[in-house]
């Protein structure tokens, strides 16, 4: 990896796992177009996946009183169906054009909270179809984020409750993630040896996110929940 790619994807890292860190998701959607100005989707899935487990760890260790492990819990069977399709699809197919199917979904739901009045929903099995959704896209380009925050966001008290569960269902998808791109060759260990030279910026990512959630009263951040919803509804319907 040359220095110019290196310090692309240490941006691409930065930006996204700082988000990640102050609003509890959107990593994947602020760091994938980055990374894919210099790397192939492949080697882009691994490198977020590889960085998604640091931050798991870290984070659900924090943040594990403020999750709400029932939510968890009831997305886990629909999650490991869903990014098993995903990666499967990953691993077989071309599927960009579903990137714009998913940014147009996700620019609805942001039109449909700003005037809805109530809650989107609250059925059962449109939570197991948005939970499925969820795990197909993480696991084929590591952007469910989304679809899991319309369920957590729909059950979640305070933002501090939001934000903490969706580090526990981020935590999820990567328990299940790693091993299946391991195993379908995706993720190598030369990429988790390069990786390491990306630490420092991952590092001041989670630094500097935390610092900032901590000066961010919860409007700023529910606000900022749905900017960056829209933010990456755009970004996923116009990258190629």
């Amino acid at each position: 990896m040359s220095i110019t790619i290196l310090l692309v994807v240490g941006l691409g890292i930065f930006l996204g796992f700082f988000f990640q860190t102050l609003t509890g998701f959107a990593g994947a959607l602020i760091a994938l177009p980055i990374l894919l100005l210099v790397l192939g989707l492949h080697d882009a899935i691994a490198y977020i996946s590889i960085f998604y487990l640091f931050s798991s760890i870290y984070l659900i260790s924090q943040e594990w009183r403020n999750i709400d492990r029932k939510i968890i819990l009831k997305l886990s069977i629909a999650t490991i169906l869903g990014v098993g399709l995903g990666v499967w699809v990953l691993t077989h197919g071309k599927p960009f054009f579903l990137k714009k199917a998913l940014g147009i979904f996700i620019l609805l739901y942001v039109v449909y909270t700003i005037y809805a009045k109530d809650k989107v929903f609250n059925k059962p099995r449109l939570e197991f179809l948005l939970g499925l959704a969820g795990g197909f896209f993480s696991g084929l380009f590591s952007t469910g984020g989304p679809l899991y925050v319309i369920v957590v966001k729909n059950s979640s008290v305070t933002m501090k409750t939001f934000r903490a569960t969706m580090f526990g269902v981020l935590g999820l998808i990567t328990a299940i993630r790693i091993p299946t791109l391991y195993t379908t060759g995706i993720l190598n260990m030369e990429q988790v040896q390069y990786s390491l030279y990306l630490m420092p910026f991952f590092i001041l990512a989670i630094y500097l996110g935390k610092k900032a959630y901590a000066k961010l009263n919860e409007v700023v951040l529910k606000n900022g929940v749905l900017g960056l919803l829209f933010l990456s509804g755009v970004m996923l319907l116009f990258n190629s």
